[in-house]
């Protein structure tokens, strides 16, 4: 989709969707460590983590289908669930990242891990933007719908003006 139809139908470009990107997933993110650690003191931390996990991916969601990607309006379930996916998927890859270090690193120190988690991190962050962007919100429509859509309001602005009656007379008997 190019960047003028992209502005004309109120989408974002790529940086700017990008932009907003990285800060709903930040500051969801940034909420969701405090959160975990809350409601950590009331139950195992695993079971906090996989519920804070669930409620911030839904938000995210909820945010990137509102703002970051310019629809301005609710995630349907079918986003939602693509969008759980690509952040299990983000998820698999950090996790593996920090197993393969652990199998080429026998003690790694703090920096390396954190250097490690981190940068699989934003390697996941850019392949799920990436995935939201053209596959979870994308905007497909049909050319042929475009004009289909045309068409019809060409037709009706032509019957609502008694200057073309006949015009309408000639297209309805064809």
């Amino acid at each position: 989709m190019g960047t003028a139809q992209r502005q004309q139908q109120g989408e974002p470009g790529n940086t700017t969707a990008f932009a907003r990107f990285v800060l709903c997933g930040g500051a969801v993110g940034l909420a969701s460590s405090f959160a975990v650690a809350a409601l950590a003191s009331w139950i195992p931390w695993s079971l906090a983590n996989a519920l804070i996990a669930v409620v911030s991916t839904l938000l995210a969601t909820e945010l990137h289908a509102r703002f970051t990607f310019g629809a301005g309006m609710r995630a349907t379930r079918r986003q939602h669930a693509q969008a759980a996916g690509s952040a299990a998927a983000a998820y698999v890859g950090t996790c593996a990242a920090m197993f393969v270090l652990q199998q080429l690193v026998v003690e790694p120190g703090a920096v390396l891990e954190q250097v490690v988690y981190l940068s699989a991190s934003a390697l996941a962050g850019i392949a799920r933007f990436a995935v939201l962007r053209l596959v979870v919100f994308a905007r497909h429509r049909p050319h042929s719908a475009a004009i289909d859509r045309t068409a019809r309001l060409a037709h009706a602005t032509v019957a609502h003006d008694p200057a073309h009656a006949d015009t309408v007379a000639l297209h309805h008997a064809a």
